[in-house]
């Protein structure tokens, strides 16, 4: 029986892997018609993002710090382009252990931070098919 006491607000962002984040900001703000909003470093996950918005969404572009970043790994196997759906959760916890128990494989057991002051959380691809889905919940 699937709980619907929890759910997924809203997607939160898309997030792409780019190359090169200087080159691919001046790409996506010509393409949106104004510049991101924010950059942002997080260095336990070896990446630098920028957020642009785009009406009531966002998008994250992902360039890696470190070449055994889960980014840097993910261009060298399937280049650039879209790498995760991020959902926006009240509860992160809560829609984790709901998760899990409707058997989709967490990628980390506990929520972490995350850029943009979220807490953030994955569930496997392997589990949503072939989708690298992100849970986001604003800390307090």
């Amino acid at each position: 029986m699937i709980d619907r006491t929890l759910r997924m607000d809203k997607i939160e962002h898309i997030g792409i892997a780019v190359k090169d984040l200087e080159k691919s900001n001046g790409v996506f703000a010509a393409l949106f018609g104004k510049a991101h909003y924010k950059t942002e470093t997080v260095e336990s996950e070896g990446v630098k993002t920028s957020f642009f918005e785009v009406g009531p969404n966002k998008i994250e572009l992902l360039e890696a710090t470190k070449p055994d970043s889960p980014i840097a790994k993910f261009i060298d196997k399937k280049g650039e382009g879209i790498h995760h759906i991020a959902f926006a959760v009240s509860d992160i916890q809560a829609e984790m252990d709901r998760l899990q128990k409707e058997g989709f494989i967490l990628l980390n057991k506990e929520p972490k931070l995350g850029a943009d002051n979220k807490l953030v959380a994955f569930l496997h691809p392997k589990s949503t098919n072939g989708v690298l889905i992100e849970l986001c919940q604003e800390r307090p």
